[in-house]
């Protein structure tokens, strides 16, 4: 059996570094050392960066450093490991809440066994697909609580079947004979508790020590150890300051000769010595919401009476009369316990012996073959997990369409831009941008029989005609006090709302819809041939061409798509190269529109030239950006020019939004199948095949996340995101919805209808 183990490991001071440690040992010692080889890839933290790992750690990921993650899954891929058994806990994984772990699993080829440390009953929402994805990666998911089981099914929607209940191993080591802490004389003649881990405020150790001054009228000689030292990332933010408090505390109680803290971090055989030397042993975390405490355990396993907060672990390992419960923060509770147990000998000694049988079962040689039976039936059993990307193009995979979150942003104004997180914030006010997009949104819903989409349509028309200028051009920012923030909008801005004005035109439901996307367009087609922005010249001419489908003859329409036309192909022609066949010197955002726009116009124009530039760039763009594994967008922190690196956050989604309509298109002009396989491929990104294996779009508000960000998701929901998903998915829909025209034999031998 061969195993590669991904966590922290010693001689880092972590509790899952000694899980990891002690499972490996457990499992190599029921199976006997030829029988087993295993490898470990240890997660390092920044404070780590000087430790000498042993020979078994074959690899290192630093915590924060994305491209790790992906170097360690190809060399795990490439060996000869078995399975893969992953440690899960967020704090130690890199990106807000630990979100690299997915760019680690999504990546593995190998059966994987993740054992989940901490499972949230309240997640956040990062969190909570974080859980899933592993869960969804994993063949099978380890939790050590009972209450972890159901929180995995009610909250995170896990499988029960993929689930296995094991609990936390503790140490196989019997107290000696001869205890040399009860010869100290620290602990000479004392009435003793403990408490031992990394310390922290969450610990509780203050309502320990605020329980002393009672214990001490009675047993005056009692005395609290506290036994570990400060966790690494708390001396990091926060130095010492929760110890120093803890003594200040202490000596303001009058109980500092009752305290003793032993400030290093304990292997296995010494914490023994003290379980066995303490008479109570105090566990007194201040929340409920503890899935697992291998401090716990391990008190357990050597047989100690404990004295608990009723946190989940807690309920569960001290129930039938192994322990004691107090409720939190409750000094006077735990006083009373204490005194009660150390007055009578015989309820102490029973608490030990029913720890001490129950813990039998927690020592790892058993915790071992459970994991070793577990192992063996991944083994027989394999491929449980996604261990390849879907593939298939199937749109019954993609979330229900609903405008529920778009209906939430919009007023009688028009749409709000902005949202802080998925509630809209009306200081941002709105745009014309947004407004533009949200218009063309529910005519694309109208076109497929979203009639209800219909019913948000008269704010963006009256936004837009609000916007338009006496001089035909369009302003774009409006605040939440109707006041106008700028003279003139950007090109963006204008070709944008040219886009859903054409649109309109084409599709409108009704005469007095169509006629009034007439009247806003033709007022504003003089400022057609003013732009020069490349992406406001794209985003026109996509809507020029709509028009044009249902005004065939204008003349002014047909000179304005020639120019604009004419306008990307000479971009194109100066910039372009064998390497670099791009319309300028960078690839910026929103990419896609420019090869879209030129489909567009090839659609019309029948130009083979206009054709073959779209398709071109589209291939660059393609190779740039179009991964074997998920579309990759270029980043807004910096962009990807001739001789540069393509940056690969922050990553938007109107640059996903703009690919899928580009194949989209690119499949209408073709007929080729690739084209919807490659649309379905991106649209995937929205829903979590990206870079960060977490998806964008949110299946409770409806709402679309703002983008992706080198640590995690940007949480707030805003308009143009949110639409840009409703886009792509409408796109999708209308795609394999309906006949397919292949025109391509007729662009090169046929004359536009055009010129």
């Amino acid at each position: 059996m061969k195993l590669t183990f991904v966590s922290t490991y010693p001689p880092r001071e972590c509790g899952l570094a000694t899980f990891n440690r002690s499972l490996i040992n457990a499992i190599t010692l029921n199976l006997g050392k030829d029988d087993i080889s295993t490898t470990v890839v240890a997660i390092n933290a920044d404070s780590c960066d000087e430790i000498v790992y042993p020979a078994e750690v074959k690899y290192v990921i630093r915590q924060q450093v994305v491209e790790d993650y992906t170097e360690a899954a190809e060399k795990l891929n490439t060996s000869d490991s078995d399975v893969c058994i992953l440690q899960h806990e967020f704090g130690i994984f890199g990106g807000n809440d630990g979100i690299y772990v997915l760019t680690f699993i999504r990546q593995i080829e190998k059966p994987l066994l993740s054992i989940l440390h901490t499972v949230l009953e309240r997640p956040s929402y990062q969190q909570k697909i974080i859980i899933q994805n592993i869960a969804r990666k994993s063949d099978k998911i380890v939790v050590m609580g009972k209450t972890a089981v159901k929180l995995l099914v009610n909250i995170y929607g896990v499988a029960r079947k993929k689930i296995a209940y094991i609990e936390h191993g503790a140490p196989d080591i019997e107290a000696p004979a001869v205890n040399p802490v009860k010869s100290d004389q620290l602990f000479r003649d004392r009435k003793t508790l403990l408490t031992f881990g990394l310390i922290s405020r969450n610990k509780g150790l203050e309502t320990v020590i605020q329980a002393l001054p009672k214990i001490a009228v009675r047993y005056p000689n009692i005395l609290y150890v506290i036994l570990g030292a400060t966790h690494p990332g708390i001396v990091k933010s926060s130095g010492e300051e929760y110890r120093e408090y803890l003594v200040a505390l202490a000596e303001k109680l009058g109980v500092k000769n009752n305290v003793a803290f032993v400030n290093r971090f304990v292997q296995e055989e010494d914490l023994i010595n003290y379980l066995s030397a303490s008479d109570i042993y105090v566990s007194p975390y201040l929340h409920e919401a503890q899935i697992t405490s291998g401090t716990l355990a391990y008190a357990v396993g050597a047989g100690a009476a404990v004295v608990a907060t009723p946190y989940w672990h807690a309920k569960e390992i001290l129930d039938n009369g192994r322990g004691r419960l107090f409720d939190f923060k409750d000094e006077a509770g735990l006083a009373n316990i204490i005194l009660e147990l150390l007055d009578n000998e015989e309820k102490l000694s029973s608490i030990k012996e029913k720890a001490y049988s129950y813990g039998l079962n927690l020592r790892w040689p058993a915790i071992g073959r459970k994991y070793i039976d577990l192992i063996n039936e991944i083994e027989d059993n394999p491929n449980q997990g996604e261990r390849l990307l879907n593939r298939i193009i199937d749109p019954e995979l993609m979330p229900e369409f609903s405008l529920d979150y778009i209906n939430y942003l919009t007023n009688n104004i028009g749409i709000i831009q902005h949202a802080k997180y998925g509630v809209p914030n009306w200081k941002e006010g709105y745009c014309i941008d947004d407004n533009a997009r949200a218009l063309l949104m529910v005519l694309m819903a109208q076109q497929l029989g979203f009639e209800e989409a219909l019913d948000l349509m008269p704010p963006y028309l009256s936004f837009i005609l609000y916007m338009q200028t006496e001089n035909g051009n369009f302003r774009n920012f409006l605040d939440y006090k109707h006041e106008y923030l700028d003279k003139t909008g950007s090109e963006d801005a204008f070709g944008r709302t040219i886009w859903a004005l054409g649109y309109l035109v084409r599709f409108a439901n009704n005469n007095s819809g169509s006629r009034f996307g007439e009247d806003l367009y033709r007022k504003a087609i003089s400022h057609f041939k003013k732009l020069t922005h490349l992406r406001g010249i794209s985003n026109t001419i996509i809507g020029v061409t709509y028009y044009l489908k249902e005004h065939p003859s204008d003349k002014n329409s047909i000179d304005a798509l020639n120019q604009l036309t004419g306008v990307l192909v000479d971009a194109y022609e100066r910039s372009a190269s064998k390497r670099w066949q791009w319309f300028e010197e960078y690839l910026t955002y929103d990419n896609a529109i420019l090869p879209l726009a030129l489909m567009h116009s090839a659609e019309l124009t029948r130009d083979s030239r206009v054709f073959e530039i779209a398709f071109e760039s589209m291939r660059f763009l393609e190779n740039a950006t179009v991964g074997t594994k998920y579309f990759n967008p270029v980043g807004n922190n910096g962009w990807y020019s001739r001789d540069g690196k393509l940056p690969s956050y922050d990553q938007q989604a109107i640059d996903s939004m703009a690919m899928v309509l580009m194949y989209a298109q690119a499949h209408r002009l073709t007929n080729d199948q690739q084209y919807l396989e490659k649309q379905f491929f991106v649209y995937s990104w929205f829903l979590g095949e990206n870079s960060l294996s977490v998806p964008v779009y949110d299946r409770e508000s409806k709402g679309c996340c703002d983008g992706l960000n080198p640590v995690g998701i940007n949480l707030n929901q805003g308009a143009e995101s949110s639409l840009a998903y409703l886009i792509s998915h409408l796109a999708i829909l209308e795609s394999f919805k309906s006949d397919k025209v292949n025109i391509y034999r007729h662009i090169a031998n046929k004359d536009s209808v055009l010129k």
